[in-house]
């Protein structure tokens, strides 16, 4: 079975905002265009599975309007991680003794105070789980936190010790990869 893993659109933020859990809408043109790329090369009757962020549901949405062979299901365990009180706060405002304590504790910290890096796998993880009992490909319509997540899941890493674990690559704004699943 594949797991497709599609990033949305690039956000309307300014650059270098924090915005994780805020829910932001996407750029429209970008994410007609990633719809209308994906959805022919998506298998019949896939899964499709969206984060309720309306970043990512603009495009599921885009995606089942092309495919209405698709259901289309939210949920929200597939949102993006919860930076708390740094949310929509400038990234280098963010004072360097948060990032420092963040790093220090990569898994278990949870960076402005809502969600550890581990919580953000454990809820990944209970999302995988679940798509794989369906017996079917899947497509995850999400964020680069949650892909990342998924990621580290496939190589049978469930919690972090150190910051430097955490991949550093994920599908670009409007992009997505396959895993097995």
């Amino acid at each position: 079975m594949k797991l497709w893993l599609v990033r949305h659109a690039q956000p309307l933020v300014a650059a270098g905002v924090c915005y994780g859990a805020s829910d932001l809408p996407a750029d429209d043109a970008a994410t007609r265009a990633c719809a209308a790329q994906l959805a022919p090369q998506l298998p019949q009757g896939v899964a499709l599975i969206t984060s309720p962020l309306q970043r990512c549901e603009q495009l599921a949405q885009q995606i089942q309007g092309l495919r209405p062979d698709l259901m289309l299901k939210r949920d929200a365990r597939l949102a993006e991680m919860d930076f708390g009180c740094w949310e929509g706060q400038r990234w280098d405002a963010i004072p360097k003794a948060a990032f420092d304590a963040w790093t220090t504790d990569f898994g278990a910290h949870p960076f402005g105070g809502r969600e550890s890096v581990d919580q953000l796998l454990q809820r990944v993880a209970a999302v995988r789980a679940e798509t794989r009992q369906q017996g079917r490909d899947a497509v995850w319509v999400t964020h680069a936190g949650v892909i990342r997540a998924m990621a580290l899941l496939a190589q049978g890493i469930e919690r972090l010790e150190h910051a430097d674990q955490w991949p550093r690559h994920a599908p670009g704004f409007g992009e997505w990869q396959q895993l097995p699943l």
